[in-house]
């Protein structure tokens, strides 16, 4: 379906290389190795790889020749400042070597009907036990354990936990303890630099190391902790993947979710028509974090390689990206099968676009290309503009599931029960109203990402090694004294092998290039 519409529209085949995916950092280094990174680079971040590709002559500069004023007028209407950004911070003030991912407008949060966390729990049995208060992240477990005690089982006979882990996302410390901070506006990194082992917040020039004494991680283990000693712990937890997680949520196994799009397996139509589904269920204390609009985009670029056959050509491919109806053909496939819009000029989703948004495996038409939507969809892993901002003909979000026709589509048991308990529509619309939510604010430096000393990257994998390690030996303790050693341990080891240095080199590192231009 994309690959027909590209081809029809284009004329071209693209070979794409994006660095962030499993095995794209050994491919990336043989690409660049050969001095040929094919025609369109898709770079997961803006740091030392990109860089060294543009200190290498592999990236193509955009203003060679006066290609980005002939083929890339979408994106200097659309994303103005962000090709200025990359300018200004990779091409010296007039090469132009990419553009950023994800370019936003206005000041409010990013997000469309869902924010990227929760706490979500199954709403069915949070109101079949009265929907008690949740006032702390803690006032979570003694309901989980009432919701436990109601649905023991999932359909398929396993054993219901209130919350499952998983370790494969793990990096430099316990990913999902990390979470917990971000229920409180805060941050891995300072969204700029390599992040390491600090915490800032979204708006605020304040930080938190990891290992903070009252610091958000802290509270994230112990409240595992706590989880484990009620029996409301999946005991496979440190053992198992996201895709095993993935498969508990599918059964019904888990009633506490962290991110919306984790738990969205369960919603399926058969189970919300019988009135059961995940849904938001936020704690008074919570100060959601919101990634925000940035004009600047995102750290994830765009770039063009240096030996590319037809420069123009791929630029204008990227450029359509860019425009109205790139995002809108990119996300839901060409106008009139998944999507289309009325006589009043609004888009709606279309009956097929019921069955296949949004990338189920429903088959595609041969006039579209054939195959099933699932597989035809786009599949580079990027993106242009933000889907939260509005489209200039339809005055409506790019993101199908904030366009009025959505929002009053036939809502199933479960939202329309929401919807009249919480009084919106939406959970982003909750945390708005409710003052619950920090919306980071878009800054700019010419800066550029710093590359951290090799000695200062061997310290933080030394440390990020014991600080997991330890991570989970804390969260199955046997009591809590076991627990309280085994936290005093992880922190002893973690500064004899330089904690501190690294904590200060990274606020210093904030301080200088993200706290003053926020």
């Amino acid at each position: 379906m994309f690959t027909k519409l590209i081809k029809d529209k284009f004329n071209i085949k693209l070979n794409i290389i994006a660095s962030n995916l499993t095995g794209g950092q050994q491919k990336i280094a043989t690409m660049m190795a050969s001095g040929d990174l094919g025609d369109l680079v898709v770079f997961g971040t803006n740091g030392k790889d990109y860089q060294d590709a543009i200190k290498a002559g592999l990236l193509l500069d955009w203003t060679q020749d006066g290609l980005l004023d002939k083929y890339g007028k979408g994106m200097l209407a659309n994303a103005p400042e962000a090709i200025e950004a990359n300018k200004k911070q990779f091409g010296g003030g007039s090469a132009v070597y990419g553009i950023g991912f994800d370019v936003g407008t206005g000041d409010g949060p990013s997000e469309g009907a869902t924010m990227t966390y929760g706490p979500n729990l199954r709403w069915d049995l949070y109101q079949k036990l009265g929907s008690p208060e949740i006032k702390t992240l803690n006032d979570y477990l003694p309901v989980l354990k009432q919701m436990q005690e109601l649905e023991p089982k999932s359909e398929s006979g396993r054993p219901t936990y209130g919350i499952s882990l998983w370790s494969d996302w793990d990096g430099n410390y316990m990913t999902l303890a990390k979470v917990v901070a971000q229920f409180y506006g805060f941050n891995e990194g300072d969204g700029l630099n390599p992040a390491g082992l600090i915490l800032t917040h979204q708006n605020k020039d304040e930080w938190q190391g990891v290992l903070d004494e009252d610091g958000h991680y802290l509270e994230g283990l112990k409240f595992y902790y706590d989880a484990n000693q009620m029996g409301l712990l999946d005991p496979d937890s440190l053992t198992q993947k996201y895709g095993d997680v993935s498969s508990k949520f599918q059964d019904g196994q888990i009633l506490f979710s962290h991110f919306p799009w984790v738990d969205n397996v369960y919603n399926t139509p058969e189970r919300t028509a019988a009135g059961k589904g995940l849904a938001l269920v936020p704690f008074s204390e919570e100060k959601i974090t919101s990634y925000g609009q940035s004009p600047y985009g995102g750290n994830r670029i765009w770039s063009i390689g240096s030996k590319a056959k037809d420069p123009a050509r791929v630029m204008e491919f990227v450029d359509w990206l860019f425009t109205p109806e790139g995002v809108m053909e990119s996300n839901y496939g060409p106008k009139g099968l998944a999507w289309d819009i009325d006589e009043n000029g609004k888009p709606f989703v279309t009956e097929y676009g019921w069955k296949a948004l949004p990338a189920n495996a429903e088959p595609v038409p041969a006039e579209y290309g054939g195959g099933t939507f699932k597989d035809g969809i786009n599949q580079i892993n990027n993106t242009t503009l933000k889907l939260t901002n509005i489209h200039p003909e339809t005055g409506e979000p790019y993101d199908y599931n904030i366009w009025n026709s959505t929002l009053n589509h036939d809502p199933d048991p479960v939202t329309k029960s929401w919807r009249e308990a919480m009084g919106v529509m939406t959970a982003k619309e909750y945390f708005v109203k409710n003052e619950m939510i920090e919306v980071s604010k878009p800054f700019f430096t010419t800066e550029t990402p710093a590359t951290m000393p090799a000695q200062m990257q061997q310290k933080i994998s030394g440390i990020g090694k014991i600080i997991k390690e330890y991570s989970w030996k804390m969260i199955y303790a046997k009591n809590e004294m076991e627990y309280n050693q085994l936290r005093e341990e992880m922190i002893a080891k973690a500064k004899g092998l330089g904690y501190d240095e690294v904590v200060q080199y990274e606020v210093d590192l904030a301080t200088k290039t993200v706290f003053p231009h926020r």
